[in-house]
């Protein structure tokens, strides 16, 4: 009698658990390591430079993906990755209590930085070589929450976690080594997971073709993308609409943690995982929930103005708290929570823009390149926001934050007239 082959595996076996695995060490990179790096008494001009240069492999992202097409397989790509990053997390955390723990961490998170985009690369091709074209669709809301659910755990959870070892040990060096030292075990977990249960997609082959030939259509794709009309303009808006958020972004967490007498608000590293983590993501999941509804409605050249609003008049909040300086949490945590709102809302904006500019012939490997683009507008401001707090202070940091929301308002009044009429409406 002949055997039964395996039933297919179902979606829900993986593809939550893929995403998790894709938001975790994205935050950990961008957001953790900045209130890490902060509690062990590095200072902000070298926080905001060197994690800033963290967001370069998500810059030159679509440089090299190519190469995981064409080199192995995507699911050997993504499993080989989430081992990687695992040992990376362990390695992060057996060097903070060492000598040398700066730079050896700050390698060690750079190496993570191009393991974490590699996987992206490779997560996002495996999802539309493991589900079929309905599947994809139906999983689209499951995959983004979970990756949202990474960004909670990890900037919320984490930082929480950490906080309560500070002072349980009453050593921040050994809080955070212990705390990535259990990030790693459970990230371990989901890589052997995914070793295990990942299905095998029949059109999951390393691709055919030399590297060069390769390489060749890359360039071909970008020269695409550059003859688009209006393009100059169009890298500017990518550039500058999040030229303000970039700086505020790399201080936030300084600003909470630090104490009073620096014009800080002088929370612990728990409190600042529940006002910024937890309820400062939620409310930033809220908002770019209500902007990609409100898109739905109304389209996005109705809509620019309005999110432009969003995204940026919210940062006033800021000066406000550094003005008035509340000792309440629950004042900071309602400030926090708005401003992260209002990001979230017009940075649905900017999405669909990427979107619309994206459109054509070579849809994805465009929407690649924006990313890229995104990412540069987000690391060539955060590198020298830290220097220019330190050098004005805090009130007035957040005031000249405010005044580099101007650029951004500038390119909406440019690029807006672009967008068809209707455009991201639902019909």
């Amino acid at each position: 009698m002949a055997e039964s082959a395996p039933a297919p595996r179902t979606p829900w076996t993986w593809v939550p658990t893929l995403y998790l695995a894709q938001g975790l060490p994205y935050v950990v990179v961008m957001s953790v390591s900045v209130v890490m790096y902060k509690r062990l008494g590095v200072s902000n001009t070298d926080i905001a430079l060197y994690t800033s240069w963290l967001y370069l492999p998500w810059v030159i992202k679509p440089l090299w993906s190519p190469l995981v097409e064409l080199f192995g397989t995507r699911r050997g790509w993504v499993t080989g990755m989430q081992w990687a990053l695992a040992i990376a997390l362990g390695a992060v955390a057996l060097s903070l209590p060492g000598p040398g723990w700066f730079t050896v961490s700050l390698g060690v998170l750079w190496l993570m930085a191009f393991a974490s985009a590699t996987h992206d690369i490779a997560a996002d091709g495996f999802y539309l070589l493991g589900l079929g074209e309905r599947q994809q669709a139906a999983f689209v809301g499951v995959r983004s929450t979970f990756y949202r659910i990474a960004m909670l755990a990890g900037q919320g959870l984490l930082v929480m976690l950490a906080g309560h070892l500070e002072t349980r040990t009453g050593r921040p060096a050994m809080a955070w080594a212990l705390t990535f030292g259990a990030l790693a075990g459970g990230y371990a977990v989901l890589a052997g997971w995914h070793t295990a249960a990942l299905p095998r997609p029949a059109a999951d082959r390393p691709g055919s073709g030399a590297t060069g030939s390769v390489l060749a259509d890359f360039g071909r794709v970008f020269a695409a993308f550059l003859r688009k009309p209006g393009i100059v303009t169009a890298v500017a808006f990518l550039l500058l609409y999040r030229l303000a958020e970039a700086q505020l972004v790399k201080l936030v967490a300084p600003f909470l943690l630090d104490a009073r007498e620096a014009g800080g608000l002088a929370l612990d590293t728990g409190q600042v995982g529940f006002a910024y983590g937890t309820v400062g993501i939620a409310a930033l999941t809220a908002g770019g929930l209500l902007g990609g509804w409100l898109i739905s409605r109304y389209g996005l050249r109705a809509l620019f103005w309005p999110m432009a609003a969003a995204i940026h008049l919210p940062d006033l909040i800021f000066v406000y708290l550094a003005s008035s300086q509340p000792e309440s949490l629950a004042v900071i945590t309602t400030g926090v929570a708005l401003e992260q709102f209002g990001y979230g809302l017009g940075f649905a904006a900017y999405l669909l823009y990427m979107i619309w500019l994206s459109d054509g012939e070579h849809r994805t490997a465009h929407y690649a390149i924006c990313t890229g683009f995104m990412a540069l507008g987000m690391m060539l401001p955060g590198m020298v926001s830290g220097a220019i707090q330190e050098a004005l202070g805090y009130r007035w940091f957040f005031w000249w934050v405010v005044a580099s929301t101007i650029p951004a308002f500038v390119m909406v009044a440019v690029v807006r007239r672009s967008v068809p009429a209707g455009f991201g409406r639902g019909e």
